[in-house]
C-alpha cells in the first residue's frame, strides 16, 4: 500500500502522535514496531524536506558596486 505524501507540518504532527502512543507504553509490541517504522520514515522525509528548503534559502548582500547579489545561506553566521 502506497502512503500519501505528507507536508512537513503533517509529518511533524504525525510524529508527535506516534511519540505519544509509544511513550504511553501500552501498545502491543507488533503495533509499537509498526509505529516506530512509520516514525523513522517520517523523520527521514522531514530531513529530506528540510535539506531541500535549506538549499533554497539565500540571502541578499551588496556587491562591491552596491548592487544586490544572491549568496548561499550560511547557517554559521548570526543575523
Amino acid at each position: 500500500m502506497a502512503e500519501k505524501k505528507l507536508s512537513f507540518e503533517q509529518s511533524i504532527e504525525r510524529l508527535q502522535e506516534i511519540v505519544a502512543v509509544l511513550e504511553k507504553g501500552d501498545a502491543p509490541l507488533a503495533d509499537s514496531l509498526k509505529l516506530f517504522e512509520e516514525g523513522t520514515r517520517l523523520v527521514s522525509s522531514c530531513t529530506d524536506l528540510l535539506g531541500k528548503a535549506e538549499q533554497k534559502v539565500v540571502r541578499l548582500v551588496k556587491s562591491a558596486d552596491g548592487t544586490p547579489r544572491e549568496e548561499p545561506f550560511d547557517s554559521g553566521e548570526e543575523a
